[in-house]
């Protein structure tokens, strides 16, 4: 018994816990929806080009006003990216960095690992520009966190994607910094991620970066191989054209590498050739493909338009200020210049080449141009270059293994990390189940308790009860007998005045009748008057004879039959035309006596409100059985009355004190000269 309390109190107190929380809850989801759309509607305004930078700036701040004031969740870990994306594409960098650390800090501490780790990978963006180890260690995080993640919790394929696109960053800035067998490691499990995620949108990239590796690796067969792999993963996508040229400028460079000059120019004046419209809109890449033509011509000493399509390239690089391209371009010249013994231009556009390259830290071309101006310069100024030649190398190679010790530090300093992350996690779990337990324990000594005392306070109450139940009883049995004796002595009554009172009234009306007859004194219409008097002096004990004895219904006569009997003795006695319908579905045999006497009083007293009030021709009453209660209706085509006017006597009390003790319903439906309507409707 015990237990089975329990269970239903538990289950008492979680569905009401459950009611107010979704209420509260319907509350709270409705007003974060509308901040959710408030700062969608902002950030699409901070995308929008077509709004000046400070309008979108202006919609993009209101934006992080509403982000403020959200609950500390997921989806405002969301927002905030949002926005961050917002940012970047404005070029303001600097906010972009600073929402995703926002970011970063907001998902560490909800502790949603798939958000810490889209926050790490949106940072190594930002850094990968400049800053490659900051780049590298936010990539190794997010890989190390896709790596370990519950995927039982995701989308599979939806991580898998994510992890895919971490690993080809992590795998570019491998590259980057000459660490080919990691990168192309990092590059084929990319390659597997997307795989897994059926979904080939990088998978170009992945394979346009091995090419690259491969060929720093002088694996060049492998190389072509890749990039040419690039191209068929782009068919038929809006990048098809820009595959083709970035792979056709590959494989060129590819074969340049080998030395197969026919090779390189074959491909890059298929990319110059094929693609004329496109090349057009990119002049980038148009000017990439011409000077490198024109270095493969160089390099096989080919004179064809050397050295017009240098200027060529150079000239539209001029036009769109890629320092970048200008730096490689003015070094290509120098060293054309240099071969044909033009040793004061070339040490122009080598001195050009140096000062872009030192802005830009194009450490490779700085080396090429180190060398060039040490040939080309006065032996002083040349012993000079030679020294910065051999400084640069040297650093670059320091550079390059400090970038190695570097990531291998981040690797072991990240693997220990997570290592006391999930020992950490570990003990919390320990710990956390420890206090849920202990919590438990002390909820249930605590319900046990309050069991044991409602167990005591309902066994007292049951007690009571029993008390209270002999006590009721008692006065029960009491007053049964009392309306036992009432009722002997109301039919006692009745019967006296019916066979009493009224056989002697009768008796002194016969006699004042003979008198009549024989006397002829002139007395006749006094004596008619009195006579007249005596019928209904007569008439009123009968009525009340009746109502005396209608207090009890006979044993030997059914129900309804007394009660027809009574409406018919009644009208009949006030001259008054009745109809009556009773519902045969009522089975009056098992409704109990008193509410059968107080039905039939209730038919009793609004008949004698009819005859004393109403001067109605016709009366009709209905028994009806609906829906388990029995509906008594009593309708005449009287005068009427107004209910709101007419002060309720002493007969509409007794019938509304009748039905309230039977747990009813009455009303009194009447208006002036369109009769009037009881409605009684008692449950069974």
């Amino acid at each position: 018994m015990l237990k089975v309390s329990l269970k239903y109190l538990c289950i008492i107190i979680l569905m009401l816990g459950f009611i107010i929380s979704c209420n509260n809850k319907k509350t709270r989801i409705e007003d974060q929806d509308l901040k959710y759309n408030l700062i969608d509607e902002f950030i699409n305004k901070g995308k929008n080009s077509e709004l000046s930078n400070e309008e979108r700036v202006e919609n993009l701040e209101k934006a992080y006003g509403i982000y403020s004031t959200l609950k500390d969740n997921s989806m405002k870990v969301e927002k905030i990216h949002q926005i961050s994306f917002a940012y970047y594409s404005l070029k303001d960098f600097e906010n972009y960095k600073k929402f995703n650390e926002k970011a970063l800090e907001l998902s560490k501490s909800i502790n949603d690992s798939l958000k810490i780790a889209e926050s790490y990978g949106y940072l190594g963006i930002y850094y990968r520009v400049s800053e490659l180890d900051n780049a590298y260690k936010n990539f190794y995080q997010a890989e190390k966190i896709y790596s370990s993640i519950n995927l039982s919790k995701y989308d599979k394929k939806e991580i898998a994607f994510e992890h895919g696109r971490i690993l080809i960053d992590l795998a570019r800035v491998l590259q980057r910094t000459k660490n080919y067998s990691e990168s192309e490691k990092a590059t084929i499990r990319a390659i597997e991620s997307f795989n897994k995620a059926e979904n080939e949108k990088f998978l170009s990239i992945c394979y346009t970066n091995l090419g690259i590796l491969a060929k720093y690796m002088e694996r060049f067969d492998e190389a072509i191989d890749y990039h040419l792999k690039a191209i068929e993963y782009d068919e038929n996508t809006k990048d098809e054209i820009l595959q083709k040229t970035i792979s056709y400028n590959n494989i060129g460079t590819t074969y340049k590498s080998q030395k197969k000059y026919n090779k390189a120019k074959e491909y890059y004046n298929k990319a110059l050739l094929s693609h004329t419209e496109f090349l057009e809109k990119n002049p980038k890449r148009k000017a990439r493909l011409i000077d490198n033509l024109a270095y493969v011509n160089f390099l096989s000493n080919d004179t064809t338009q050397i050295p017009e399509l240098f200027y060529k390239a150079l000239k539209i690089r001029d036009s769109i200020d890629d320092k970048n391209g200008i730096a490689t371009n003015t070094l290509h010249l120098a060293e054309y210049y240099q071969s044909i013994n033009k040793d004061s231009i070339s040490k122009v556009y080598a001195e050009q080449s140096k000062g872009i390259s030192l802005e830009l830290q194009k450490n490779e071309e700085l080396l090429r141009v180190y060398k060039l101006l040490s040939e080309v310069s006065n032996k002083s100024e040349g012993l000079e270059y030679a020294n910065q030649y051999i400084k640069l190398n040297d650093s670059l190679v320091k550079q390059e293994r400090l970038f190695r010790d570097k990531f291998a530090r981040i690797r072991f300093e990240t693997d220990q990390i997570v290592e006391e992350n999930i020992q950490i996690s570990k003990e919390n779990q320990i710990l956390l189940i420890a206090i849920l337990g202990l919590t438990t324990l002390s909820l249930l000594g605590y319900i046990i308790f309050r069991q044991q005392q409602s167990n005591k306070e309902l066994l007292f109450a049951q007690t009571q009860q029993e008390a209270n139940e002999e006590i009721y009883r008692l006065l029960l049995n009491q007053q049964i007998k009392l309306e036992e004796g009432r009722q002997l002595e109301q039919q006692r009554m009745s019967e006296e005045l019916h066979d009493g009172v009224l056989g002697r009234l009768f008796g002194v009306r016969l006699s004042l009748d003979g008198i009549n007859q024989r006397a002829n004194d002139g007395f006749t219409d006094a004596r008619n008057k009195y006579i007249e008097e005596l019928k209904s002096i007569e008439k009123e004990i009968r009525l009340i004879s009746h109502d005396l004895g209608a207090e009890t219904l006979p044993s030997d006569v059914a129900y309804i039959d007394a009660v027809e009997t009574l409406i018919k003795d009644l009208c009949g006695v006030h001259k008054i035309e009745y109809e009556f319908n009773s519902d045969e579905n009522i089975d009056w045999e098992s409704i109990n006596d008193q509410k059968k006497v107080n039905l039939f009083r209730i038919l009793q007293e609004s008949l004698q409100n009819i005859f004393k009030h109403a001067k109605a021709n016709i009366v009709k009453i209905s028994f009806d059985y609906v829906d388990d209660k029995i509906n008594l209706t009593i309708l005449d085509d009287g005068i009427g009355f107004k209910t709101s006017k007419v002060k309720k006597g002493i007969g509409l009390k007794n019938i509304a004190s009748r039905v309230s003790q039977m747990s009813g319903v009455v009303n009194f439906l009447s208006t002036e000269d369109s009769g009037t309507t009881v409605s009684v409707s008692i449950p069974l």
